[in-house]
């Protein structure tokens, strides 16, 4: 436990009412409701002793500021006194106790559905805690040794009602005549028997129907297939439940192996895209603002998944600039968000909605533009690029960070080609594209799970890919809050391009053809969909389901003759192999669409130990004897491989013995097991 600042022996709070006149952002008042040491008092390294902060933002935003005017339904807002719009959001900051041992740079998580993850990806914490107070919570300490300002806020107001997740409070629209409302939509891929399902994604709250009980207002279909023909479900057979309105049940139950979708009438939509205005108001107030209990001088933003595609949204919606015309954000590292942005920003959006190829689907989250490049589309007749509406001398420097999955689930080719995939597209100056080959969307875990074994085959298969990106992520939020700080140049960019051979349509794969693994003949695509007349102009969805007009081409990076990705960032064991990363899985197992991907899972193949065993499997794969001979062999050649990633910028010197010591790991478990002994482990993990 920290030490805690008494007042009257309870909770110090303190609140911050800072005068309009002076204020330069739109925070207008921070409470804090907890203050105290972390590991009680102990330092980290030359940043001393970090100070933990706990409590609540209070916002104001002007609804007249032409620096808001691309927030939808904020015109509708509530007002206060003062002809602004309120909201308040949950916050908690991390900072170096001694103001000069505060290195000036901010390092703020957009939170993903409400919850912290750098301390667990770039500090190696073993728990991810909402509230982060003991020593496992805090790993090896890397961003608190480094002497950054951590900060985490709320800003997505259907995240679950659980303790610790970060929320922004914010307003409903209302017209002056009466309540907003309109039609939204929830799916399903039922993968096994069910009597009732939610209406919210994952947990998430939901907008709850008009009238339950309105024969007309809401419709129920389901279908067999994504692209399926979808068959309305009687209105007689199915209901929404007596006292929870948000959650629908159907007479036999809903059966596996179905998709479902609900098309249904709701009221009072809240105003969503005050959640970019707030991460961006957060930065200006901590830069800005002399009285600011957090201050700095430089801002870098992370966001994985949902929060990396809210972060390109952020850029593509201009917000890097606050409402006095400022910079906000020096730098963004935009991880696993692919060629995605999201629902952040439209009429009744449900921000955890995210569109994948085999559930949640067609949602607004592909969407042109993808490059930072303004180009046209030519079926739409469209001109758009992510920094057209972004002032340029406020674009942010930028990694955009994406594994194997992204390519071939979250169409991330689409960020460095032409919309019709045929040329590479340079980036920017101000970005660098970082390709971690083979990785799935996060690491899985190892050992894999007798449970995740493929029953089919003689080859091992396993469900599952734990490849280990993280010691490369790390190094490379260094690199970023160095180039953002001095100008120290990173790595250039390293992901697969067309103009190489590296970049290929699926069909183009040359995976080695390991018996009883089926290759994916899908991938997930970004259509040109239409949400009907006023999605584009004032950012509210008249079509559900959409419209699908044609996709856009995905493509993935080329494999060497292991299945592995030869392009981008390889780690130690692309380049010391024992296995195929695969970073695609297959559904089998599932009650159907077995052969569509798996949301967010790749594909592990440890190669054949011997040439006997390669022999008897009909591996085509070398064998683990023939490439290294013993187990001093393979070592020389890992610890090779992490000298190599250290003078390349994407290995730290301090992480290349523990990236050794788990290359060692896997040749234990590969090598010195019985002959048909599987290994045991604890299962995967949902991200």
């Amino acid at each position: 436990m920290g030490r805690k600042a008494p007042l009257l022996g309870v909770l110090l709070t303190l609140a911050l009412l800072l005068p309009w006149s002076s204020l330069e952002g739109r925070v207008v008042r921070v409470v804090v409701d907890q203050r105290e040491d972390l590991l009680s008092g102990r330092p980290f390294g030359p940043a001393g002793v970090y100070e933990k902060l706990v409590g609540r933002i209070y916002f104001a935003f002007d609804p007249e500021s032409p620096f808001n005017s691309q927030i939808v339904d904020l015109r509708w807002a509530p007002r206060n006194g003062d002809g602004m719009v309120e909201a308040w959001a949950d916050f908690m900051v991390l900072q170096p106790k001694d103001p000069a041992l505060r290195r000036g740079t901010a390092w703020l998580e957009v939170s993903n559905r409400g919850r912290k993850v750098s301390l667990a990806y770039f500090n190696g914490a073993e728990r991810r805690s909402p509230d982060p107070r003991d020593p496992e919570d805090f790993g090896d300490g890397l961003l608190l040794r480094e002497g950054l300002t951590l900060i985490w806020v709320g800003w997505q107001w259907d995240v679950p009602d659980r303790e610790g997740l970060l929320r922004l409070h914010g307003p409903i629209a209302r017209l002056p005549g009466g309540p907003i409302e309109g039609s939204v939509r929830a799916d399903w891929t039922v993968d096994r028997d069910t009597a009732r399902l939610a209406l919210g994604h994952r947990d998430h709250r939901a907008y709850p129907p008009v009238d339950p009980h309105d024969p007309e207002a809401h419709v129920l279909t389901v279908r067999t297939g994504r692209m399926a023909q979808r068959e309305m479900v009687p209105r007689d057979q199915w209901r929404f439940v007596e006292g929870q309105p948000a959650t629908i049940e159907l007479d036999g139950g809903f059966q596996a192996g179905r998709i479902y979708e609900l098309v249904y009438r709701a009221r009072d939509p809240r105003i969503v895209g005050l959640g970019l205005a707030a991460v961006r108001d957060v930065m200006s107030y901590a830069k800005y603002e002399l009285e600011c209990i957090f201050p700095v001088q430089q801002g870098v933003a992370f966001g994985v998944s949902q929060t990396g595609r809210f972060l390109r949204h952020f850029l593509y919606q201009g917000f890097n600039t606050d409402e006095r015309g400022r910079k906000v954000y020096d730098g963004l590292l935009v991880h696993t968000a692919g060629a995605g942005r999201g629902s952040f920003n439209h009429r009744f959006a449900q921000p955890s909605r995210d569109a994948h190829r085999y559930s949640a689907f067609f949602y607004p989250t592909d969407l042109f533009p993808f490059t930072s490049r303004t180009q046209r589309d030519p079926v739409t007749g469209r001109e758009d690029g992510l920094f057209a509406r972004q002032r340029a001398d406020h674009l942010p420097l930028v990694f955009y960070t994406n594994t194997g999955y992204e390519y071939w689930g979250r169409a991330a080719s689409l960020i460095h080609t032409t919309v019709d995939g045929t040329q590479d597209v340079v980036p920017r100056d101000n970005e660098r594209i970082y390709h971690l080959a083979s990785g799935q969307h996060f690491v899985g875990d190892f050992p894999p799970s007798p449970g995740d074994l493929h029953p089919q085959g003689p080859v091992p298969v396993y469900r599952g890919n734990p490849l280990d990106f993280l010691p490369m992520l790390r190094s490379l939020a260094l690199r970023l809050v160095a180039w953002v700080e001095d100008g120290t140049p990173p790595p250039p960019s390293a992901f697969p391009r067309i103009g190489e051979g590296t970049l290929v349509p699926p069909s183009g794969l040359a995976f080695p053809r390991i018996p009883g693994l089926e290759i994916p003949g899908v991938i997930h695509e970004a259509y040109r969909a239409d949400y009907g007349p006023r999605w584009l102009t004032e950012g509210v969805v008249d079509q559900q389901p959409p419209v699908l007009g044609p996709p856009f081409p995905s493509q993935v990076s080329q494999v060497d003759g292991l299945g592995n990705e030869v392009a981008g960032v390889r780690s130690v064991e692309l380049r010391a192999p024992l296995a195929t990363y695969a970073p695609w899985n297959l559904r089998w197992g599932h009650p159907g669409a077995t052969d569509e991907l798996t949301d967010f899972l790749g594909t592990f193949i440890p190669l054949p130990r011997t040439e006997e065993e390669r022999n008897r499997w009909g591996d085509p794969r070398p064998s683990v004897e023939s490439l290294y001979g013993h187990r001093e062999a393979y070592l020389e050649r890992v610890r090779a491989a992490a000298r190599e990633l250290v003078r390349e910028g994407f290995l730290l010197a301090e992480d290349a013995p523990e990236a050794a010591e788990k290359a060692e790991a896997l040749w234990v478990w590969l090598m010195e097991r019985e002959e048909g002994e599987e290994a045991s482990g604890p299962g995967g993990r949902t991200p």
